[in-house]
């Protein structure tokens, strides 16, 4: 029996049913324990100095900005040189025979309202002839607006809970908004519809008097502002607001690349167009101009009122 008791006592049975008992840990006697020894004093000791690293990173920067010095210099020597060298190349200034002085102006006299169809030859020279240089202009106008609002804009989405929104809402109202004003927004019922239509009128005209989508842009912006500062921002962004302004802006300007796109082409292939030129004088003549005119006075309506929201209020 001895035996058996001592086979049943040094058995896994029996130390698993101590282990379950709490009578006796299993691991106990199986692992070695190594007390943690103390962290060597050697290690918490900076390889360079603050010192040192400081004056080395000076340096550094020192050389940097020193090569940045040395390449501007280069570079601007260098682009006034080959600016320079260009205009040896030009003709004389005020010679008879030079193409400023004829064959340009000639052209655009002459030609002007057969090839474009448009009775203003401003027009017809802006949004025909040079049609790529005003698709510049309203890129530059576009981008404007985009830097002005990187650096402008107020975020109301980070952090700010629902009450602090709505004061933050009601002490900018206070601080911007002209609030009961009865006679200049009675003024603006009757103005703002006027010159509304004013502007249209000047975008819609472009290609048949003096006018076009840059001055008809700024009267339609000039409007939203006068509206913005009778009724404040709660109304105006009822009908425009930031999705507003990036919608108009991005349609207006891809229907203007895409239409000048297709003109150069066929153009420079001396392909036919196939876009009626129509009958000079109508309102609907002169080919791509008038819708090409609206896109720049959008382009041009909204990037006045973006400036104005952003540096009044930091958005819209």
């Amino acid at each position: 029996m001895s035996r058996i008791r001592d086979n049943y006592e040094n058995s896994r049975w029996h130390t698993a049913e101590q282990w379950i008992k709490g009578e006796r840990e299993p691991m106990d006697g199986t692992m070695e324990i190594v007390p943690p020894q103390e962290p060597d004093s050697r290690e918490d000791e900076p390889i360079i100095s603050e010192e040192r690293l400081e004056n080395t990173v000076g340096r550094f920067f020192n050389r940097v900005n020193f090569l940045y010095n040395i390449f501007s210099v280069v570079f601007c020597i260098l682009l006034v040189g080959i600016m320079l060298w260009c205009i040896t190349f030009m003709p004389e200034f005020g010679r008879r025979d030079n193409p400023v002085n004829n064959e340009v102006a000639r052209r655009y006299v002459e030609k002007g309202l057969e090839e474009t169809g448009a009775t203003n030859f401003v027009t017809g020279m802006i949004l025909d002839y040079r049609a790529f240089d005003t698709f510049g202009e309203s890129c530059v106008l576009f981008i404007a607006t985009i830097c002005v609002q990187i650096l402008l804009r107020h975020d109301d989405k980070k952090g700010n809970t629902v009450v602090n929104r709505e004061l933050t809402r009601l002490s900018n109202d206070r601080l911007y908004e002209p609030k009961n004003d009865p006679i200049l927004q009675k003024v603006t019922c009757v103005l703002v519809p006027m010159i509304f239509i004013f502007g249209i009128y000047i975008i819609l005209n472009g290609h048949l008097s003096p006018g076009g989508g840059f001055s008809g842009g700024a009267v339609l912006g000039a409007g939203l502002i006068l509206y913005l500062n009778a009724f404040g921002f709660a109304k105006t962004e009822r009908f425009f607001t930031n999705k507003t302004f990036r919608v108009i802006s991005l349609c207006a300007l891809s229907f203007y690349c895409i239409a000048k796109s297709y003109s150069f082409y066929t153009g420079a292939n001396h392909l036919e167009s196939g876009i009626p030129l129509g009958t000079p004088g109508a309102i609907l003549s002169s080919g791509l101009i008038l819708p090409l005119n609206i896109c720049v006075g959008l382009v041009v309506a909204c990037t006045m009122y973006a400036f104005y929201t952003m540096f009044r209020k930091g958005g819209f």
